[in-house]
């Protein structure tokens, strides 16, 4: 299996990224599926055509909105077509963190709840073609790992349905801070917005590693051709790779476990219903908790509720903040600061007579491996072949071999 390095020469965008997939080889057919499924086909025309830039040959996506029964442009309209849309789950899990990133981007930069947001370009329907087409490619293509290197911005001026904006946009901005994206400044005198909010979007959720990977062998590539003109070639290139990333470590020192700083963060709520709170704790966890727990308490007025405890990347403290009180019925939220000491660990995929499975390891101070298979792999087998779990795991430690890893030990 290939993995995925996006090129952002300089910049990124929606448009530019689906035309790169589109020369890459994804079927047409397969970016339309999710549009067509969302009941949209009458609202767009999509036509790829062959371009240049400084010279340079790619692939230019065009989009013409065909105005009949506009759809609505908020969040909560757009979220409802998503999650009420016949997509296959893992599809409509990229293409929901997408659209959600950028709606509480705008939310905060215009200082209301992303679900009352209403999108301008991020809701128009070439928009919408981009981002729902770019998530289908690299669902089509289904790689191990996605890299890409640091987008850059630009400087200036845009023009939106907001007015003139300097650039990089405020949406792009928060996306960068809410997502801890790295960028490069060695551009940012050319006039121009390099990088939009959707194509930032799209980086900052489908994109494993914001780094090229060390030593790697190209197998084929796509370029996508921008609309703006400037001195140097405006394109985006999608490799498909084979990258040869050393994940060994040799080092005593890095074997021992790490220690760091983390954010608890809990409150006591008893006047959301039980759904509510099931649903508050999934985004929790979506939204990057290392881990939630919450049980039913005694509250005054003998009334129950819910303690609700996450565990929290520290540098995410202020956006988790706002989650509280943006997603569920809490009027104080309680934070502290702990250290926390963790072993090494990876994710990544084992051979086994089962065929490929996924599996996470962890490595001892004393520099041994444990693997141990994701439970909804063993779940999924176990239906699959009517055996106990015990059978299950008995058999995948027996027979894994060629341990292919997802990532660096971290």
């Amino acid at each position: 299996m290939d993995d995925v390095l996006i090129e952002c020469s300089p910049g990124i965008s929606g448009d530019m990224l689906l035309g790169a997939f589109y020369d890459l080889g994804v079927p047409k057919n397969v970016i339309e599926k999710p549009l067509i499924d969302l009941g949209l086909k009458d609202l767009y025309q999509l036509d790829f055509k062959e371009s240049k830039s400084c010279s340079i040959r790619g692939i230019k996506a065009k989009v013409e909105s065909i105005n009949r029964s506009p759809i609505k442009r908020t969040w909560r309209s757009i979220k409802e077509l998503i999650l009420n849309g016949h997509l296959e789950d893992k599809l409509k899990k990229i293409i929901y963190e997408v659209f959600e990133s950028l709606a509480i981007a705008e939310g905060k930069v215009h200082g209301i709840k992303s679900d009352e947001v209403h999108f301008h370009e991020i809701g128009a329907i070439d928009s919408l073609v981009d981002i729902l087409g770019v998530c289908a490619a690299l669902n089509y293509l289904n790689p191990n790992r996605v890299y890409c290197n640091e987008p850059m911005l630009g400087k200036g001026f845009v023009q939106t349905e907001h007015g003139k904006l300097s650039v990089p946009t405020p949406a792009v901005i928060e996306l960068i801070r809410q997502k801890n994206i790295k960028v490069l400044s060695s551009l940012n005198s050319i006039d121009g917005e390099l990088s939009t909010p959707t194509g930032i979007a799209l980086l900052a959720n489908l994109v494993d590693y914001l780094e090229t990977p060390s030593k790697y062998s190209i197998n084929s590539y796509g370029v996508g051709i921008g609309n703006l003109k400037f001195t140097f070639p405006n394109l985006v290139r999608v490799y498909k790779i084979t990258s040869f990333e050393d994940f060994s470590i040799n080092d005593k020192e890095q074997i021992s476990p790490k220690c760091e700083e983390i954010s608890i963060q809990e409150a006591w709520i008893d006047d959301q219903t039980p759904e509510d709170i099931s649903n508050f704790v999934e985004k929790l966890r979506i939204e990057g908790a290392y881990d939630v727990s919450y049980q039913a308490i005694n509250m005054k007025k003998n009334r129950i509720g819910f303690s609700i405890q996450v565990i929290l990347p520290i540098e995410k403290k202020e956006f988790f903040r706002r989650l509280w009180f943006d997603y569920s019925n809490t009027i104080g939220v309680r934070e502290r600061t702990q250290s926390r000491w963790i072993l090494l660990r990876r994710r990544g995929e084992y051979s086994t007579t089962f065929g490929n499975i996924k599996v996470k390891q962890t490595l001892k101070p004393d520099g041994s491996i444990i693997t141990k298979p994701e439970n909804d792999e063993v779940l999924r087998l176990q239906l699959k072949h009517k055996m106990s779990t015990y059978e299950i795991r008995k058999i995948i430690k027996e027979s894994g071999t060629k341990f292919k890893p997802f990532e660096n030990w971290k």
